[in-house]
């Protein structure tokens, strides 16, 4: 098998912010306060800065995330993998604020509404990785504590 040569870091930040742009859905892992790790596939808005997911406010996921405040989140395929850890704020359908429900509901659906109670989970990003083979490993970091390396 034969890899593509390695993007620079430049092209795989772009490729990177492509992807949190275009995509809909994520892989979204957390863990309750036993460590018992949670997996689960949800959709988010990406505005340049920090990731909004929504789900059930009784859902492991919101439970697990609002007692952490911290997040892993994965986005492509095993061969053009994103990998962002990062820090949650939550809030509910009736603190969340009015644009970024607004912005949500313009890109997937007004999770406002409803007989579910949705809570508003905001990913702030402070580690980004990305890769697609092992020749892009060394050097997969795009983002430290909170900052853009390139």
């Amino acid at each position: 098998m034969e890899f593509e040569a390695p993007r620079e870091l430049a092209q795989r930040k772009r490729d990177t912010l492509a992807r949190l742009e275009h995509d809909l859905d994520a892989w979204v892992a957390s863990a309750d306060r036993e460590g018992n790790p949670y997996l689960v596939p949800l959709s988010f808005l990406w505005d340049s800065t920090a990731l909004t997911l929504a789900t059930a406010e009784s859902s492991p996921t919101a439970r697990n995330l609002r007692a952490s405040g911290r997040v892993r989140m994965s986005l492509g395929t095993t061969r053009d993998v994103v990998l962002i850890d990062g820090t949650v704020e939550t809030f509910t359908r009736d603190t969340v604020p009015v644009e970024l429900a607004d912005a949500f509901a313009a890109r997937l659906w007004d999770a406002r509404v409803g007989a579910t109670r949705y809570a508003y989970l905001r990913v702030t990003p402070r580690r980004i990785q990305t890769w697609r083979e092992e020749n892009e490993i060394a050097g997969r970091d795009l983002m430290r504590d909170g900052h853009w390396l390139v």
